[in-house]
């Protein structure tokens, strides 16, 4: 698997087959996928969901372990308000929000950048929240053996707020803890720090 980059690159195959397929799906609503305003749209769809799903080409232990550095720290690590884009897998619609991690090092830390690429691994693929969650959760602590691991995120769903329940100001959030986070008063401090403002 390559390695977290920024540089959009696209399988001329998979976008050519992801083009007439979108096309396709413009005629079948009714529309002219000819016409002026939608001639270039089937490309442009298919290049934005390769970008939304490039995840799959990543490999997020990779990205954790290239920046991992020995360190005697044993103080928790907080990384919040990590925004976050998403699909949902059941209706291929949005879902964002933030995330906030938390680890306590055993020895090894990581480059603080590469939480928020990991994140982003992960949301680049079709998802629900609640996996999501727990793949960031246990990537960390594979990458690190942390002596714990804490990640809440917190996101709208389009699903529900375009369609369906049409609910705009539900929030879904989601928490996943190992080792000292599955303790209360730890898991309480990390609650807490996250939720307060920095002045």
């Amino acid at each position: 698997m390559k390695k977290y980059q920024k540089v959009e690159t696209f399988d001329p195959t998979s976008l050519k087959l992801m083009h007439k397929s979108y096309a396709d799906i413009l005629s079948i609503i009714g529309e002219d996928a000819t016409r002026v305003g939608l001639e270039k749209t089937p490309e442009r769809a298919a290049k934005a969901m390769h970008f939304l799903t490039q995840g799959y080409d990543l490999n997020a232990l990779e990205i954790l372990k290239s920046a991992v550095f020995d360190e005697h720290h044993s103080e928790m690590v907080i990384v919040k308000d990590i925004e976050l884009f998403s699909l949902c897998e059941h209706h291929m619609l949005p879902f964002y929000g933030r995330a906030h991690i938390a680890y306590i090092p055993d020895g090894k830390i990581v480059g603080l950048s590469k939480l928020a690429r990991v994140v982003d691994v992960f949301a680049r693929r079709l998802q629900v929240q609640e996996r999501l969650t727990t793949q960031v959760r246990d990537c960390i602590q594979e990458a690190l053996q942390p002596l714990g691991v804490a990640v809440v995120i917190e996101a709208k769903h389009l699903c529900m707020m375009m369609r369906g329940v049409q609910k705009q100001n539900s929030v879904t959030t989601t928490s996943a803890f190992t080792g000292e986070f599955e303790k209360q008063t730890t898991r309480n401090e990390f609650i807490n720090l996250i939720s307060a403002k920095l002045s």
